[in-house]
């Protein structure tokens, strides 16, 4: 009668332990941890998704800091270019809150070039670090020469953008001056293609570096040029009236 007794109570046991699992074999406490430890990961992600970058110093500090170690007008045009069309993408690729952080980024993208060529990428983070740059942004300024002149690989959607940008604009500018407008304002894609797939024509502007860009954001070069030079129509007139005061 007793061992009937155990093996009933055995039998009981058993049961409750088997509903207190799911079909993977866990127990209740068990689902309670794992499904905590989701929860948390969750909040983290949440909580780096609202966390926009922000610049360590004002957009008037980098412009004195830029002009600090650049003099040349063709140099200044071209920061003051590259920020205006990174302002234009950070709003466009739904970053509007990193504005600041995008556009002064791409404002110091050239910082040491003037003064050391040789040195490109490699003299910035110095020049960056003593004025107070942060290092998120030290990284993204020396990524936009991956490949070329630094070991720093584009990573964040935002160094993706500066990296196939940053040529880009040159050939862009240099199509338009070739425009009896003189201007991004009535320049269409096919007449940026062409210029593209001459060689000869702005040599210096890498179609390598372009198309690697395009291909790091996962877009055809056609959509590539259509933003860009949407990007530069949006700061055109400011930049020219920027030259215009600093002259």
């Amino acid at each position: 009668m007793k061992s009937l007794e155990k093996g009933q109570e055995k039998k009981a046991a058993d049961k409750e332990k088997h509903d207190g699992q799911d079909k993977s074999g866990k127990n209740d406490e068990q689902r309670d941890h794992d499904e905590s430890e989701k929860n948390e990961k969750k909040v983290d992600v949440h909580s780096q998704e609202q966390t926009a970058k922000q610049s360590s110093i004002t957009r008037e500090q980098a412009w004195d800091l830029l002009r600090k170690y650049n003099k040349e007008p063709f140099h200044l045009q071209h920061a003051l270019t590259v920020e205006g069309v990174m302002r234009w993408y950070a709003k466009e690729l739904g970053y509007g809150a990193e504005e600041d952080f995008w556009g002064i980024t791409g404002l110091l993208h050239d910082i040491d070039f003037e003064l050391y060529p040789e040195e490109h990428c490699k003299k910035a983070p110095e020049l960056l670090r003593e004025a107070g740059v942060s290092e998120d942004m030290i990284y993204a300024i020396c990524s936009h020469g991956f490949g070329m002149c630094s070991e720093e690989e584009p990573k964040l959607e935002m160094e993706k953008v500066l990296f196939a940008a940053d040529e880009l604009t040159g050939l862009i500018w240099s199509c338009a001056l070739m425009r009896p407008s003189k201007s991004t304002m009535d320049m269409e894609v096919k007449s940026l293609k062409k210029k593209f797939k001459d060689k000869k024509f702005a040599a210096g502007c890498s179609r390598e570096t372009i198309a690697q860009g395009a291909e790091r954001l996962g877009w055809e070069l056609d959509v590539l040029f259509d933003k860009t030079i949407l990007a530069m129509r949006s700061c055109e007139a400011a930049v020219a009236e920027a030259m215009g005061q600093d002259a």
